[in-house]
Parts: C-alpha cells; sequence; structure tokens
C-alpha cells in the first residue's frame, strides 16, 4: 500500500460543486470516509449548499449513480464512496473492476471527474485501517475530486477557448 499521495497544490473548492455517492453496505467504514470527505471539502473552501450526498445500497450502485449525477451537468466532479471486503467468493474483485472501469467510463463519457473512493481490501483490519484508521482516504479522495474539478474547469475553458467541439 502506498502512502506517497504527493502534495495537494492550493486550490480552492470555493465556487465549484461536487456530488458524493455513498454505500450503505459497511456503513460504519462508509460513513467514515464520507464524513472525511465532508470536512476535507469543507475546509479547501466548498460551502455545505455545494455539496450533495446520495446513498446508494452497495458499490456496485455507485457507477450508474455517479455517471447520472454528472450528467445531470450540476456537479465539477462527483466522488464514489463505498468499501469491498473480500470474502469467501472472488466477488470483491468482480465489483472491484467492474466498478474501476465503470467510473472511468463514466467521467470520460461525461467530462466531469468522478474519484474511485471505493476502498477494496483483503479483510476488515485492512478496511478500517483506510476508513476509520490513521490513512483517512475520504479525505484524500476529496482533495483529488478538488484537484480534478480545478483541473476539469481550466481544461475545458481550453477546449471553450479553442473552439473545439467536445
Amino acid at each position: 500500500m502506498s502512502l506517497d499521495k504527493g502534495k495537494m497544490p492550493d486550490i480552492s473548492a470555493s465556487g465549484f460543486k461536487f456530488a458524493i455517492a455513498a454505500s450503505r453496505f459497511n456503513g460504519e467504514l462508509v460513513d467514515a470516509l464520507l464524513n472525511d470527505a465532508l470536512k476535507t471539502l469543507g475546509r479547501l473552501g466548498a460551502a455545505e449548499s455545494d455539496i450533495e450526498v446520495v446513498r446508494v445500497p452497495g458499490a456496485g450502485e455507485l457507477p450508474f449513480t455517479c455517471d447520472m449525477l454528472a450528467r445531470s451537468g450540476q456537479f465539477d466532479a462527483v466522488i464514489a464512496l463505498g468499501v469491498v471486503i473480500a470474502g469467501q467468493t472472488p466477488h470483491h474483485e468482480i465489483i472491484a473492476h467492474s466498478t474501476a472501469n465503470a467510473l472511468h467510463a463514466a467521467a470520460a463519457r461525461t467530462a466531469t471527474p468522478a474519484i474511485n473512493g471505493i476502498v477494496v481490501t483483503n479483510n476488515l483490519s485492512q478496511a478500517q485501517a483506510r476508513t476509520v484508521g490513521e490513512i483517512a482516504r475520504g479525505a484524500e479522495f476529496a482533495e483529488a475530486a478538488v484537484e480534478m474539478a480545478y483541473r476539469a474547469s481550466a481544461l475545458k475553458a481550453k477546449i471553450s477557448n479553442n473552439n473545439i467541439k467536445k
């Protein structure tokens, strides 16, 4: 596991709108991700009114929800939050791969950054370390959303200024 995330540029979340789709499955762990993400967005300048949270049953429903939120045109970035823990079948691998691919596709299709905040682990202790423990992935996902909202805005302006069709 890498802890070398680099330093986030000095970017404000002020003026950007964010959607967070959060799974109810593994609720305590996802709630920790969500709370850290909300605190981080606020610390970086996002207004509470500029953040919409949508709860969904499980991680498998996150890509659809993020895609729909992005298609609404109301958000500068969307964040998918979930926790998938390995069991006795390879189901967690299927969910990990399919959700990652679908979130990438949604971002490309909608030109809205979609942050993959689905934590996939081999066991509960790994999941706890990444959600309620020291690693604080929820904060990292929020920071990524802010930076990507900023980057997307700048890139969209370049496209618009060059009269390039989307």
